[in-house]
């Protein structure tokens, strides 16, 4: 006879996180500033007013979940569309089918996963049957929907951002998954609320890594005596990297790793800048977000002394995106480790800096009139453009208008300094400044 294992008699082999999704609202657990009562996205929900809308959020926090709610309460046909395994003739037949529905008074709610992986031609294919009303077009997407979706897709649709889940949120769904017949009920499973906070902690937002973990801890705990499935430290460790708990990518560990990356990074330690590196994408850390700070990094610290640095900072983000963890984590270190090896300026930086301290504290200067543009015969008897030497004219290929407002004529943001390239900026801008006095001096 074949052993049975605890776990056989579940429900269905389904994961505990699609066990327990919640079919309501009131089930839904966390982003309340969308679905708390009387809140903007609950109000449409429950008046039937859902329009097309993307849903922008981390991974785990209730996309598709709600997606699958607002079906429910519209009585909608709910129709999952993945871009990874959908081509542009699914869409259209789905479209078809919509429009078909559509004639017969029956809605169709087509659930986008990942929307942002669509090309634009499956996209521009959803337009036409948004703007009939044939779908209820729910996205869902990880990305910036900006710069993912397409213009005319997005000007349809409503955003919604959603939150990376609370660890209190967490911890809530976890002890329901436990004492619930849909989750662990039927078993008699014995975990500390200490160990229960540790795997919200671990999760970092996500519902869907909580539960598979709490799974996978109550699947190996030991029984005792009793027949009481126990969870116990030893059993959560071989669960998740204990050094993962000490990473709260939202606390303080969060900004000390990335504070310690950048000032390895400034102080040419590339040792210390892969390990501060390695250790985040350790604890789980976003790599599109680590990413995100070097591209930062490489005009905020290095800037014109190496102006190649900012492609490969945006180069390494571009091949995070593609490939993703764990393969990516060498593009993060080859960008990392060539920024510590950069030649350091800050002088991008300070000049922005001091660019704004004079645009907060000084008054709005207008434009110098011979820099304006003159498109009418009106402006242009008003002296618009009058004056302006267009540079390529001219044998040095500048000349020696003003083009800072009178008050601020003698300020001086940009001031390079002397590593790697800026050298020879530096040196190219004292030339240029020489040259306009001088050339100041010889009009007067």
């Amino acid at each position: 006879m074949e052993q049975m294992s605890l776990f056989d008699n579940r429900e269905s082999a389904a994961p505990l996180a699609t066990r327990l999704r919640p079919a309501t609202l009131d089930e839904y657990v966390g982003q309340q500033h969308l679905v708390g009562q009387g809140k903007i996205l609950r109000r449409l929900i429950e008046e039937d007013q859902v329009s097309s809308m993307i849903f922008w959020g981390p991974p785990g926090v209730g996309k598709t979940t709600l997606a699958r709610i607002i079906a429910n309460r519209t009585r909608a046909e709910f129709v999952e569309f993945s871009a990874v395994t959908s081509g542009i003739k699914e869409v259209k037949e789905v479209m078809h089918r919509a429009e078909a529905n559509r004639r017969l008074g029956i809605k169709t709610l087509l659930f986008a996963d990942e929307i942002h992986r669509f090309n634009k031609a499956q996209q521009d294919a959803f337009l036409p049957f948004v703007e009939k009303g044939s779908i209820i077009l729910v996205g869902a997407t990880t990305e910036n929907p900006s710069f993912e979706i397409n213009s005319a897709l997005l000007s349809r649709c409503r955003v919604f951002i959603l939150k990376a889940l609370e660890a209190g949120d967490l911890a809530e769904l976890l002890r329901r998954a436990v004492t619930s017949e849909k989750g662990l009920g039927s078993l008699r499973v014995s975990i500390e609320d200490t160990y229960i906070s540790a795997i919200a902690r671990f999760a970092n937002g996500d519902a869907r890594t909580a539960l598979n973990t709490l799974e996978m801890a109550v699947f190996n705990g030991r029984m005792n005596e009793k027949g009481v499935l126990c969870v116990d430290e030893e059993v959560l460790s071989q669960c998740f990297n204990r050094r993962s708990l000490l990473y709260d990518k939202n606390g303080e560990e969060h900004y000390n790793m990335i504070s310690a990356l950048h000032k390895s990074m400034r102080n040419s330690d590339p040792d210390a800048a892969v390990y501060w590196m390695q250790r985040m994408l350790d604890g789980g850390e976003e790599p599109l977000y680590i990413a995100r700070r070097l591209i930062r990094f490489a005009s905020e610290d290095v800037g014109m002394a190496d102006s190649g640095a900012l492609s490969v900072a945006v180069a390494a983000f571009q091949a995070c995106h593609f490939l993703g963890m764990p393969e990516c984590d060498v593009h993060l270190a080859h960008a990392v480790v060539y920024l510590s090896m950069a030649p350091k300026s800050n002088a991008l930086y300070v000049a922005c800096e001091e660019c704004k301290k004079d645009i907060r504290e000084r008054p709005a200067e207008p434009v110098p009139l011979w820099i304006c543009n003159a498109p009418t015969d009106l402006m242009k008897n008003l002296n618009y453009g009058k004056g302006y030497i267009y540079a390529h004219d001219t044998e040095e290929k500048m000349a020696r208008m003003r083009c800072l407002p009178k008050a601020l004529e003698d300020r001086r943001y940009y001031r390079p300094g002397e590593e790697g390239g800026e050298k020879q900026v530096k040196e190219k801008l004292e030339h240029i400044l020489q040259w306009k006095e001088q050339k100041v001096e010889e009009a007067h």
